[in-house]
């Protein structure tokens, strides 16, 4: 016989029910992050600016999505996941209004920074379904089945947005194409207000605004230090300043969040044996999957004929390659649950990361050919969508009640800014006879392509001895409560 929980629902009632709103949740979100891709030259045409401009795009909303995960962690643990989800909801879908009807290239970057707050939404997500299956006995095998099939959603839906607006940016004016992301994300915020139940947050104590202002510091100089690098080149003294003065700022900061019983960033969870190699790979994750997607497309662009490497592929076959990648990261998400049953969460974790290193260390010696590419990015794909969805389920489980948006958030702040250290990193690879920008403004040395591939499948590898390092955890399944109604049974 079943007992209901704290909010009066049977354990696993519902839950299809909530994972599927959540699943339109990250239908937004693959749309938000595919939508404007194809577009990009056709909104810097719209706004009147240079195609290298956009790249402040990319900087600006990097600083946003690094700053806001922490503190809205924090706010969901508090007063609960859904109030917090609601609240970023609602901030993505006004900024998607402003991005559509920004006057300037001014207003155009706030509204696009402020966009940023979508990537909050995945390790809310993980944190209420961790949360409501927590009396199913079988907590982490559903959450973990419930951020596949909410990755998987995310990466088709990554693809559906870059299609459609490729489709549609001759045949409809600027405003109008790029209303239908606010349009979806105005959806999607009616469907979580009235459709996620509202349960309060378990963690007590107050806000810690002292750690929010000074995790505030630490990642604007961190993150404003290496967007200044891409900026001004490695040459420059300012951007390595601020670098070291946020790495400085790290000391008082884990002194205070040490001292304190409630703080904002709990590092003394990060620093615990089930929870640090998580995090640690969440960071060393980021620098592919959100670090070597520019060099990837430029190497993909080169010209062999004219640099001696390369795939001379035109813009429409770039999407395509990526289009192919992204298909791979929806299987692997998808596929988690399989793997996981078979080599168990912590050995899913870790194949995963080895896919990765396979996939990028098969660059080195096989890239030079379109066949050679996909086979490397499928591969690398695979073991990236799994770890997408893995990562913030295993941080939820290996976190106390009180703290699961804190752990499932880090992930994502851990990975930005592993990303945004990556994407600098690579900027200076690449630099040394070129740049980023193109083909068209020079071409890099294939060294610096080397490195890129070098460092993401090394970082992988790296990634998956730390996760050896971490307990074995089994799947909470009690035979009493595998039931029809839960997810996926």
């Amino acid at each position: 016989m079943t007992t209901p929980t704290r909010t009066g629902v049977t354990p696993g009632q519902g839950l299809l029910a909530i994972v599927g709103l959540l699943v339109a949740v990250e239908v937004a979100s693959g749309v938000l992050q595919g939508y404007y891709t194809p577009i990009f030259s056709d909104i810097a045409d719209h706004l009147g600016i240079d195609d290298a401009d956009v790249n402040w795009f990319e900087a600006a909303q990097l600083i946003v999505s690094a700053l806001c995960v922490p503190p809205l962690a924090r706010l969901g643990d508090l007063v609960g996941h859904k109030k917090v989800l609601v609240l970023s909801t609602a901030v993505t879908a006004l900024a998607s209004w402003g991005v559509a009807f920004a006057p300037s290239f001014g207003t155009f970057l706030v509204a696009w920074a402020l966009q940023g707050a979508y990537v909050v939404w995945l390790p809310l997500e993980v944190a209420i379904i961790h949360r409501r299956t927590r009396d199913t006995g079988r907590q982490q095998l559903l959450t973990r089945r419930a951020a596949a099939v909410l990755v998987g959603a995310l990466e088709l839906s990554v693809i559906i947005g870059a299609l459609t607006s490729g489709a549609l940016v001759e045949a409809t004016s600027m405003t109008t194409l790029l209303m239908l992301p606010a349009i979806v994300t105005t959806v999607v915020l009616v469907l979580v207000w009235f459709g996620v139940e509202d349960v309060p947050g378990e963690a007590t104590g107050g806000y810690d605004w002292r750690g929010l202002g000074m995790i505030t510091l630490v990642l604007g100089l961190v993150m404003g230090g290496l967007i200044a690098i891409r900026l001004q080149g490695p040459a420059a003294a300012l951007p390595w300043l601020l670098v070291l003065a946020g790495l400085a700022a790290l000391v008082p900061f884990v002194r205070l969040e040490r001292s304190l019983v409630d703080p904002m960033v709990d590092v003394r969870l990060l620093a615990r044996t089930d929870q640090w190699p998580i995090q640690l790979t969440a960071f060393l994750f980021g620098m592919s999957v959100l670090g070597a997607q520019i060099p990837l497309s430029t190497f993909a662009r080169t010209d062999p004929d004219v640099v001696g490497y390369g795939l001379g592929a035109d813009a429409a076959f770039v999407s395509t390659l990526v289009g192919v990648y992204v298909v791979f990261l929806a299987i692997g998400a998808f596929t988690l649950p399989l793997t996981a049953r078979l080599l168990g969460p912590r050995g899913a974790l870790v194949a995963s990361s080895l896919l990765v290193a396979l996939g990028y260390g098969l660059f080195l010696p096989f890239h030079d050919s379109t066949t050679q590419t996909l086979t490397n990015m499928a591969i690398a794909g695979l073991g990236s969508g799994a770890l997408v969805a893995a990562l913030p389920a295993a941080a939820a489980a290996a976190a106390p009640p009180d703290r699961t948006g804190f752990a499932t958030g880090m992930t994502n702040a851990t990975k930005t800014v592993g990303g945004a250290i990556a994407s600098s990193v690579f900027a200076i690879a690449l630099a040394s006879t070129g740049s980023l920008e193109g083909p068209a403004e020079g071409a890099a040395p294939l060294s610096g392509y080397l490195t890129v591939w070098a460092v993401c499948s090394v970082a992988a590898v790296v990634a998956a001895v730390c996760l050896l390092l971490a307990p074995k955890v089994t799947d909470d399944v009690t035979p009493e409560v595998a039931r029809p109604e839960t997810l996926g049974a």
